[in-house]
């Protein structure tokens, strides 16, 4: 039996600034980078030592649209990490070199204690501890071997059923009380690594979000004992999943008494199964049975930089976006504008379909309808409000004169691309705010503004792709009309689709690209 703690999991919607916490201050090693087992879509990164041990690691799912989260009991508070006693000098050191803020030092059950918040809020301790053994020290810059981080210390679960809590994870998980002040009962596995059982009564419940803690999973040796400890859950009546293959370990959940989360998972096959310890870290990896949309969803995921490697730094704009930088970035930029219902992320694997050398700018429009994404409101499926979309398109405008100054775009090698709602909010901002956009692809546009102003579009070339059995393709053709006696240099296609986009207008978009040579120096 392996006994302890196998990872802690947290939820953070700040990619960036959880890597350079994790990684540059704390000095933890990033040891792999995945798609999420149920949502490809969502990243998921995780941190330990230099081989990644069990015990050693923390991970994150990476919500960017998450709300925050609140700590309340039914859910673990805190994390802690194990370093040597005689690193607390170090540690407050360096944390006001990071101008991080620490609480501390601090006595809890006779250890020496320093307490701070991670980006997203999650608390986070250091512990001046040998109850734990060293693990695989990862040489980090700026740490000695002698002050790094040695393990996972362990964590604190709040609960309104304190002796149930504590029965639970002696029972299941072999953990044993070792100490106890009024509202804690600290319990340690056989790995030494403790969990801090809190008496919340009174307190609020939790809700789950960034900053919060999601899980504690706990070790086993393999899928035997993992099976065993699910057999007994489900005779005792507990709420037990199934068996999950995570590539990394295999894995069962279950809710303690007192409402957190916890996982079992197996030891094997570890970290290393994938890649070589040289590089671990480095690649990003999608689930198995998410093979078929690797290509997508690597462009879809966030991008981040480790400490000292090159970044992308985003600006305060008036609209959420999402770059995408391939490598090599030697190709044009698309600003992408997505259809109803899409994200700053939707129309990116279309984009890089049409031109995998080009820089991905997503953008997210800001009006809504029942939670649905939009450009500007409706009222019927060809009834727009009129004030909307004139606003929306002056805000636009403003982020392209943004962005061109925060990301040093080339308008004259920058293509925008628009779908449904999204082609028709730019072919209108095209209209009323003429000469931003130089280069632009309409994928299933309508004419939506009542009143059209006289625009000079003389210099900017359009490709505007129609469905031939696009219930909407019908309004098309007038706003083609007027684009053209705006004096556009516009080019139409018929396409044999619906309102859905499809191979044919990557090809076509290909196509127009390279005999206009548009978005090339």
């Amino acid at each position: 039996m392996a006994g302890g703690i196998h990872h802690i999991t947290l939820i953070t919607r700040k990619v960036q600034s959880n890597v350079d916490f994790y990684v540059g201050f704390l000095g933890l090693r990033l040891v792999k980078r995945t798609g999420g087992y149920e949502d490809a879509t969502q990243l998921h990164l995780l941190y330990g030592d230099a081989t990644g041990t069990p015990g050693s690691l923390i991970t994150f799912l990476v919500w960017e649209d998450g709300s925050l989260g609140r700590v309340g009991y039914g859910q673990p508070s805190e994390v802690s990490f194990a370093i040597a006693p005689d690193s607390v000098g170090f540690w407050l050191t360096r944390a006001l070199q990071y101008n991080i803020a620490v609480t501390g030092p601090a006595q809890e059950f006779g250890e020496t204690v320093l307490r701070m918040h991670d980006p997203d809020g999650a608390i986070i301790k250091l512990v001046g501890t040998d109850a734990v053994s060293v693990g695989d020290i990862w040489a980090s810059d700026g740490i000695p071997p002698a002050d790094a981080i040695r393990r996972l210390r362990g964590a604190t679960i709040l609960t309104e059923k304190p002796a149930e809590t504590t029965d639970f994870l002696s029972w299941h998980f072999s953990y044993e009380s070792a100490d106890q002040n009024e509202t804690i009962t600290r319990m340690t596995s056989s790995s030494g690594d403790c969990i801090d059982v809190r008496d919340a009564t009174g307190f609020w419940s939790s809700a789950p979000g960034t900053g919060t803690i999601d899980h504690i999973a706990f070790r086993a040796a393999d899928i035997p004992e993992v099976t065993v400890t699910y057999e007994r859950l489900i005779a005792e009546g507990a709420d037990a999943t199934a068996m999950h293959d995570r590539k990394y370990f295999n894995s069962i959940y279950v809710r303690e008494p007192g409402g957190s989360l916890l996982e079992m998972a197996t030891d094997g096959p570890g970290m290393l199964i994938d890649e070589p310890l040289e590089t671990l870290g480095t690649e990003l990896f999608v689930p198995p049975h998410f093979a078929d949309q690797t290509e997508n969803v690597k462009i879809i995921l966030p991008q981040f930089g480790l400490p000292k490697e090159p970044r992308f730094i985003y600006r305060e704009l008036p609209f959420i976006h999402r770059v995408y930088t391939p490598e090599p970035a030697d190709g044009p930029a698309f600003v992408l504008l997505h259809g109803s219902d899409g994200s700053e992320t939707s129309l990116m694997p279309l984009a890089a379909n049409i031109a995998p050398d080009a820089t991905l700018i997503g953008v997210r429009g800001r009006s809504t309808e029942e939670g649905t994404a939009r450009w500007f409101r409706r009222f019927g499926p060809l009834s727009f409000d009129q004030k909307d979309i004139r606003s929306e398109a002056e805000a636009f405008a403003a982020f392209i004169e943004g962005a061109v100054e925060a990301y040093h775009l080339d308008l004259e090698n920058t293509i925008f691309m628009g779908y449904s709602n999204g082609a028709n909010l730019l072919a209108a901002m095209m209209q009323l705010h003429p000469g931003l956009v130089r280069n632009a692809i309409l994928l299933r546009a309508t004419k939506v503004l009542e009143e059209t102003p006289d625009a000079d579009l003389a210099g900017t070339r359009i490709l505007s792709l129609t469905g031939d059995h696009d219930l909407f393709g019908a309004h098309a053709p007038a706003l083609e009309a007027e684009l053209r006696q705006a004096g556009a240099d516009l080019a139409t296609v018929n396409v044999p689709a619906g309102h859905e986009t499809n191979q044919h207008d990557i090809d076509a978009a290909r196509n127009w690209l390279a005999e206009t040579k548009t978005g090339r120096n």
